[in-house]
């Protein structure tokens, strides 16, 4: 991805309507890579069109998605999508600066960190005989965040009062993106003091601090643990969990999303849909208020993960795609104060024989 627009935004317009014009069904996602630029530049081709560009300060922002009511919520990455619908019930933020973050509890649950929150819209996109409104945030090198989808039975005022509130005064289409510079990880580390760390750990939330301390790439840190705490298993064992968790009806969680916003799901899973689209493999959840699309194919290893706490040991499954970066997690459904499920860990049993 280029760091600036190479282009002005006029002819990437132009481009961009000749590929939808021969590719009709292609979402604005992939269009972006086929066509060499970021998501955020297609879209602020549309600004002054069905497109508007929105501004901080983003927890404010955050905050004022409550007024919308029932919406839904869509975070992905590259291999995996999670959308809920429902209500921004309860909104807190807390810290500053690179460790300014949010949680958001209820129907739409997610940990959303605002350091990598850059740019916003506002869009109104044509579906059919309907019209999609969204807020959709993107970070700094124009990837997105999350968006969120007005739903019938959204408060149409409140997002066109959220639209006037935060309307940006630069309504220009020409958009500059930056690249990310990628963390700097230690690749020597001190094993032992490491595991002793983690054999020390309270709590499931001190598990990324630990990983800071020691400057460890996650999956890396898997590959010390490997045998102590972590087991690989096989890359269809999401398959298994997902229809395993449908058949016996067992709560579960799922965590997946981005640098910028972590989206959570806390509930039974129902209807577990498989589909290969050419050489794409896909395992879905089709639920009322709940989707999940996660493309197995992009799966390149998937861990058992066990780690202590006050309330006895929590055992994870994490998907990692060819870069090492997380696609997803997959919890047994509990709450501080209480023991992991049996059934889950029947379940994982089953997955590491």
């Amino acid at each position: 991805m280029p760091e600036t627009i190479q282009a002005p935004a006029s002819t990437l317009r132009e481009r961009y309507e000749a590929f939808q014009a021969q590719n009709p069904r292609v979402r604005i996602r992939d269009a972006a890579q086929q066509l060499g630029v970021s998501e955020a530049e297609l879209l602020a081709t549309g600004v002054g069109i069905d497109t508007i560009r929105l501004e901080g300060p983003w927890d404010e922002l955050l905050k004022r998605f409550k007024k919308l009511g029932k919406v839904m919520s869509l975070t992905r990455n590259d291999a995996c999508v999670l959308e809920h619908k429902g209500a921004f019930e309860k909104v807190g933020t807390f810290g500053s600066g690179n460790h300014h973050m949010a949680t958001v509890i209820g129907p739409i649950e997610s940990r959303v960190f605002f350091k990598n929150w850059a740019l916003a819209f506002a869009n109104t996109m044509d579906k059919g005989d309907r019209e999609m409104h969204s807020i959709q945030v993107f970070d700094k090198a124009g990837t997105a965040i999350t968006k969120i989808y007005l739903q019938k039975e959204s408060d149409f005022q409140a997002y066109q009062d959220l639209i006037h509130d935060f309307k940006s005064n630069n309504q220009s289409t020409e958009l500059e993106v930056t690249a990310i510079e990628p963390v700097q990880y230690e690749r020597q580390i001190d094993q032992e003091t490491f595991l002793n760390d983690w054999a020390g750990l309270e709590d499931t939330h001190d598990f990324f601090p630990m990983l800071r301390k020691h400057k460890v790439h996650r999956e890396h840190a898997l590959e010390l643990a490997e045998g102590q705490f972590s087991r690989r298993i096989a890359n269809h064992a999401v398959k298994t969990i997902l229809e395993q968790a449908s058949a016996t009806e067992l709560p579960i969680m799922i965590f997946a999303g981005n640098h910028g916003n972590l989206q959570i799901h806390q509930d039974v899973v129902k209807r577990i849909v498989p589909l290969e689209r050419g050489e794409q493999q896909w395992i879905n959840v089709m639920d009322p208020d709940f989707n999940l699309h996660l493309r197995t194919d992009l799966i390149h290893n998937s861990w058992v993960v066990e780690k202590p706490t006050k309330d006895g040991t929590v055992t994870s499954v994490e998907l990692f795609d060819q870069q090492g970066e997380m696609i997803a997690q997959f919890f047994g459904l509990r709450k501080p104060g209480q023991s992991e499920l049996t059934e889950w860990k029947d379940l994982v049993k089953q997955l590491t024989r």
